[in-house]
């Protein structure tokens, strides 16, 4: 049985949703059983818990954590549990993602509050696939109408886009899918790295 894990992540209007619906369908018919984690952020948000109603964005940064880590246990027991030859884990954003919203001396006290090192976490994905938001060469494009979590301006959205590959630069195998061509060939360069992986 092979288990492979990815994270699709990147900032505000990348294309992950329509990318998550394509990674399911072509890996599917390669011959893959795909399991797919939603957001865990924007689960939290919907469910009334946004940082905005915290005392502290550290705060909510904790509970994005701490269910994300929980998520990730259930999902890697299941595929392993699965009647499958090859399973596909897609994680809709991953541990490190709440990295871009709060200082690194708080992220790093997060990661002591549940006893993991970077190292630990990182090794949790074989690899971690950053999608370009279209606020950096796709300004066109970019919207917050297709998301109810989404708030950010164009200029906040490149901020955090940025701040998200920060916050994966040091995982072994990340890939940045950038805007460079239209919408289609970025799915299809996506898929294509993900088939190398």
């Amino acid at each position: 049985m092979s288990v492979t894990k990815i994270v699709i992540t990147g900032g505000p209007c990348a294309g992950k949703s329509t990318a998550l619906a394509r990674i399911r369908q072509e890996f599917t018919e390669k011959g893959y059983t795909v399991l797919v984690a939603s957001e865990t952020a924007t689960e939290l948000i919907l469910g009334g818990i946004s940082p905005s109603s915290l005392d502290s964005r550290v705060e909510f940064q904790r509970y994005q954590l701490l269910l994300q880590l929980e998520k990730e246990k259930i999902y890697d027991r299941a595929a392993r549990f699965l009647k499958a030859e090859k399973v596909l884990v897609v994680f809709d954003r991953g541990l490190f993602d709440g990295r871009a919203y709060i200082d690194e001396p708080d992220f790093e006290a997060l990661l002591k509050d549940v006893g993991a090192t970077e190292q630990e976490l990182f090794a949790h994905y074989d690899a971690v696939f950053h999608l370009v938001t279209a606020a950096k060469g796709a300004e066109a494009f970019y919207t917050t109408a297709n998301n109810e979590a989404r708030s950010e301006t164009v200029e906040e959205a490149v901020m955090i886009d940025d701040r998200t590959i920060k916050a994966w630069e040091n995982h072994p195998c990340r890939v940045i899918i950038d805007n460079s061509t239209g919408f289609e060939e970025k799915l299809q360069r996506l898929i294509a790295a993900i088939g190398q992986i």
